[in-house]
């Protein structure tokens, strides 16, 4: 990479962008003087850490973006990142979000919610949050928990539970405890009468009875002391109550206080100890591996693991892994910044505190290791480019939180000890990882340059030719990435009824019309032909050899015939170029991992043709009421999920629909009725 004229740099803050041949970006970098950040790859290339000599070695282009502030670059980095997930810069693939309880107070009688944040939602579907969610359900499951911005509103957040199980475990153990609603505000706007649990005494049922706010307030606030940690507190407050009762001869709410007091020292029995004087912190720490990843050709890897641990009030509520094959500490200053930067932007719950290690500035020399000579000389060089990295995150995080946090080394003994044990579960985490590491496998048995870290499969579905759908669902790092999940509509006059090769033709146009982020690998479920139609249509598009292809087809038995049996471990995979299926063993890690994929997919696609053939089936239902029309019953469907959610709206929730005004509310709530 010669071609570059630095005197052409500008000296402004900004963001540069390293390309390959075609034109793809590797690389993503900020700094606050370009030109001095961009020389500085081209003078001691001797010193480079591996990966980026690698990146270096792939370069042929670089794209220069400026800035007014360095904390603009930060924040336009982050952003390039996530959206074109280059090779060689430290991405985040697991961007699940977390899951938190949620307390709306802005309710008279506030239920406790399960929700997963999302940073893009506004305040009016914070308001509306849970409006879908099934009225009935005795558990949150998962159509309970509904994305939430958290930070808005007049709502109180707690967690974050890294284990959905656990939280559900969490939100049953305290409706058995405290006597809280559980139905939704629809559901406890047009209740008539009590539900169940009222008759279990889990419920103060006051949707319906006269249950004084002030009564109601209470238990809240025992509730909110349970989720703070402080239990003990809760446990006195509660004897003391119940000692009140008795004294007053309330003999039957002493007893239920009893029981509650019985119940919160049995979950107390089954919490970690609590670290006094801890408060709310997340901790962070790496440790580095070396271990075997491909074992046939014992190929040895060094992998960079990370932990964190979530703290609050003296709790540890869980911890998350990641890993990063190819790494080694001494990409740990990036690594952190990296990290905090991403995993943060659209946290649901910042922490006033964030512990980590050491300070990512290159001061802490021992840190990255003997076996690292070049350490010291690449660790002095980003800190002269970037002081302040850590007080600028620092100032982003403070931002999104609307406090001060802070992001800070141990000092205690105890902090060092939290340290230490984030450490011990990224190493433990990173052995795991590496172990069953799918992606270098599959890359290795597809013959594919790069590791298989994004998934894209396809399949097909229709009823005798009509209503075809192709489904779309995306895997990263083994893991599903369900709001990637698709269902592409099939209307091309082009498109003969019954022809899947057409179809998914069709949808690879669209596909590579939509732009990247570009797979790893495309998963299409089917064999040789749907494989060549999809090659064919990508190759079109311009997009011929851009990433790996693969098919996989049912087993076929002695007679030739497609072998369909559950469980069964022979089916094939095809690739382009190749007539003959590839060489898996029967059971193979790999093979599993494709096959798993493919039935997810297939879900996929027949569920969201059943469910469009259903509604379509439940919308005639709608359009033989008077007044009820296509674009009505439409609207309708939008808005509501079943035709007892529109059977239970009100007359106001109707007529607040665009188009349908108090008049045809009224007359549509009164036809509406036929469905309860």
């Amino acid at each position: 990479m010669t071609n570059i004229d630095l005197n052409t740099i500008p000296t402004t803050p900004g963001v540069y962008m390293f390309k390959d041949a075609q034109g793809r970006i590797v690389y993503v970098g900020k700094a606050k003087q370009l030109r001095k950040r961009v020389s500085s790859y081209f003078r001691g290339q001797n010193r480079h850490s591996p990966k980026t000599a690698a990146m270096l070695a792939v370069a042929e282009n670089l794209d220069i973006l400026s800035t007014n502030t360095e904390k603009e670059a930060l924040l336009l980095e982050a952003s390039l990142i996530k959206k074109h997930r280059p090779r060689y810069n430290i991405v985040l693939r697991d961007d699940k979000q977390y899951l938190l309880f949620y307390i709306d107070k802005t309710q008279p009688f506030p239920r406790l919610s399960i929700v997963r944040p999302r940073a893009s939602l506004n305040s009016s579907e914070l308001k509306n949050q849970g409006k879908k969610s099934d009225v009935n359900s005795p558990e949150p499951g998962l159509s309970e928990i509904q994305p939430v911005q958290a930070g808005k509103g007049k709502g109180v957040f707690y967690g974050p539970y890294t284990s959905a199980l656990a939280a559900r475990e969490t939100w049953r153990i305290i409706h058995r405890i405290f006597p809280l609603r559980r139905c939704s505000n629809r559901s406890f706007k047009n209740r008539v009468r009590p539900c169940l649990y009222y008759h279990l005494a889990q419920c103060l049922a006051p949707c319906v009875l006269p249950v004084s706010p002030a009564e109601y307030n209470s238990v809240l606030q025992r509730v909110e002391m349970f989720l703070n940690g402080r239990s003990s507190e809760l446990v006195e407050q509660l004897q003391q109550a119940m000692y009140q009762a008795s004294d007053n001869l309330e003999y039957e709410t002493a007893a239920k206080l009893r029981d509650q007091i019985n119940a919160v020292k049995q979950t107390l029995e089954k919490q970690s100890a609590v670290l006094h004087g801890v408060g709310d912190l997340d901790v962070i720490a790496l440790a580095e591996i070396h271990s075997t990843l491909v074992k046939e050709e014992e190929k040895k890897e060094d992998c960079l693991g990370l932990g964190i641990l979530f703290v609050r009030q003296g709790q540890v509520l869980g911890g998350k892994t990641f890993y990063w094959p190819g790494l080694t500490l001494a990409e740990g200053p990036e690594v952190l910044l990296a990290f905090i930067t991403q995993f943060y932007d659209s946290a649901g719950l910042i922490p006033g505190r964030i512990l980590i290690p050491w300070e990512p500035t290159g001061s802490q020399e021992d840190e990255v290791g003997p076996d690292n000579p070049e350490g010291e000389a690449n660790r002095v060089e980003d800190a002269a480019e970037n002081p302040d990295d850590l007080a600028l995150v620092q100032e982003f995080l403070s931002e999104k939180r609307g406090s001060q946090v802070y992001v800070i080394t141990p000092r205690s003994e105890l902090e060092k000890r939290l340290v230490s044990m984030a450490a011990t579960n990224a190493r433990e985490g990173a052995h795991r990882s590496v172990r069953t590491d799918m992606a270098a496998l599959l890359a290795a048995k597809l013959d594919l340059p790069n590791p298989v870290e994004r998934i894209e499969a396809v399949d097909v579905s229709h009823t005798g030719g009509k209503e075809t759908r192709v489904g779309l669902v995306v895997y990263e790092n083994g893991q599903p990435i369900r709001d990637e999940f698709r269902a592409y509509i099939i209307k091309d006059d082009s498109v003969s009824a019954g022809d899947d090769y057409a179809a998914l033709a069709h949808w690879a146009g669209r596909r590579a019309a939509a732009g990247p982020p570009w797979p790893d690998l495309l998963l299409i479920d089917g064999g040789r032909g749907q494989l060549t139609a999809v090659d064919r249509a990508l190759a079109d598009a311009g997009l011929a050899g851009q990433f790996g292809l693969a098919a996989i087809a049912k087993a076929r038995t002695e007679e030739g015939r497609a072998d369909r049996r559950a469980g069964n471990v022979s089916d094939r995979i095809f690739v382009p170029g190749r007539v003959n299926p590839l060489n898996f063993k029967p059971g193979a890690p790999e093979l599993l991992f494709l096959q798993r994929i493919r039935d997810a997919v297939h879900d996929q696609a027949i569920g969201k043709h059943r469910r469009a053939r259903d509604k379509a089936a439940l919308a005639g239902e709608l359009v033989r009421l008077p007044g009820v029309g296509p674009k009505t019953a439409k609207l309708l469907w939008d808005n509501f999920n079943s035709l007892r959610e529109m059977a239970e709206a009100t007359e106001a929730e109707l007529a607040a629909l665009p188009g349908i005004g108090k008049s045809k509310a009224a007359l549509l709530r009164q036809e509406l009725q036929k469905f309860k």
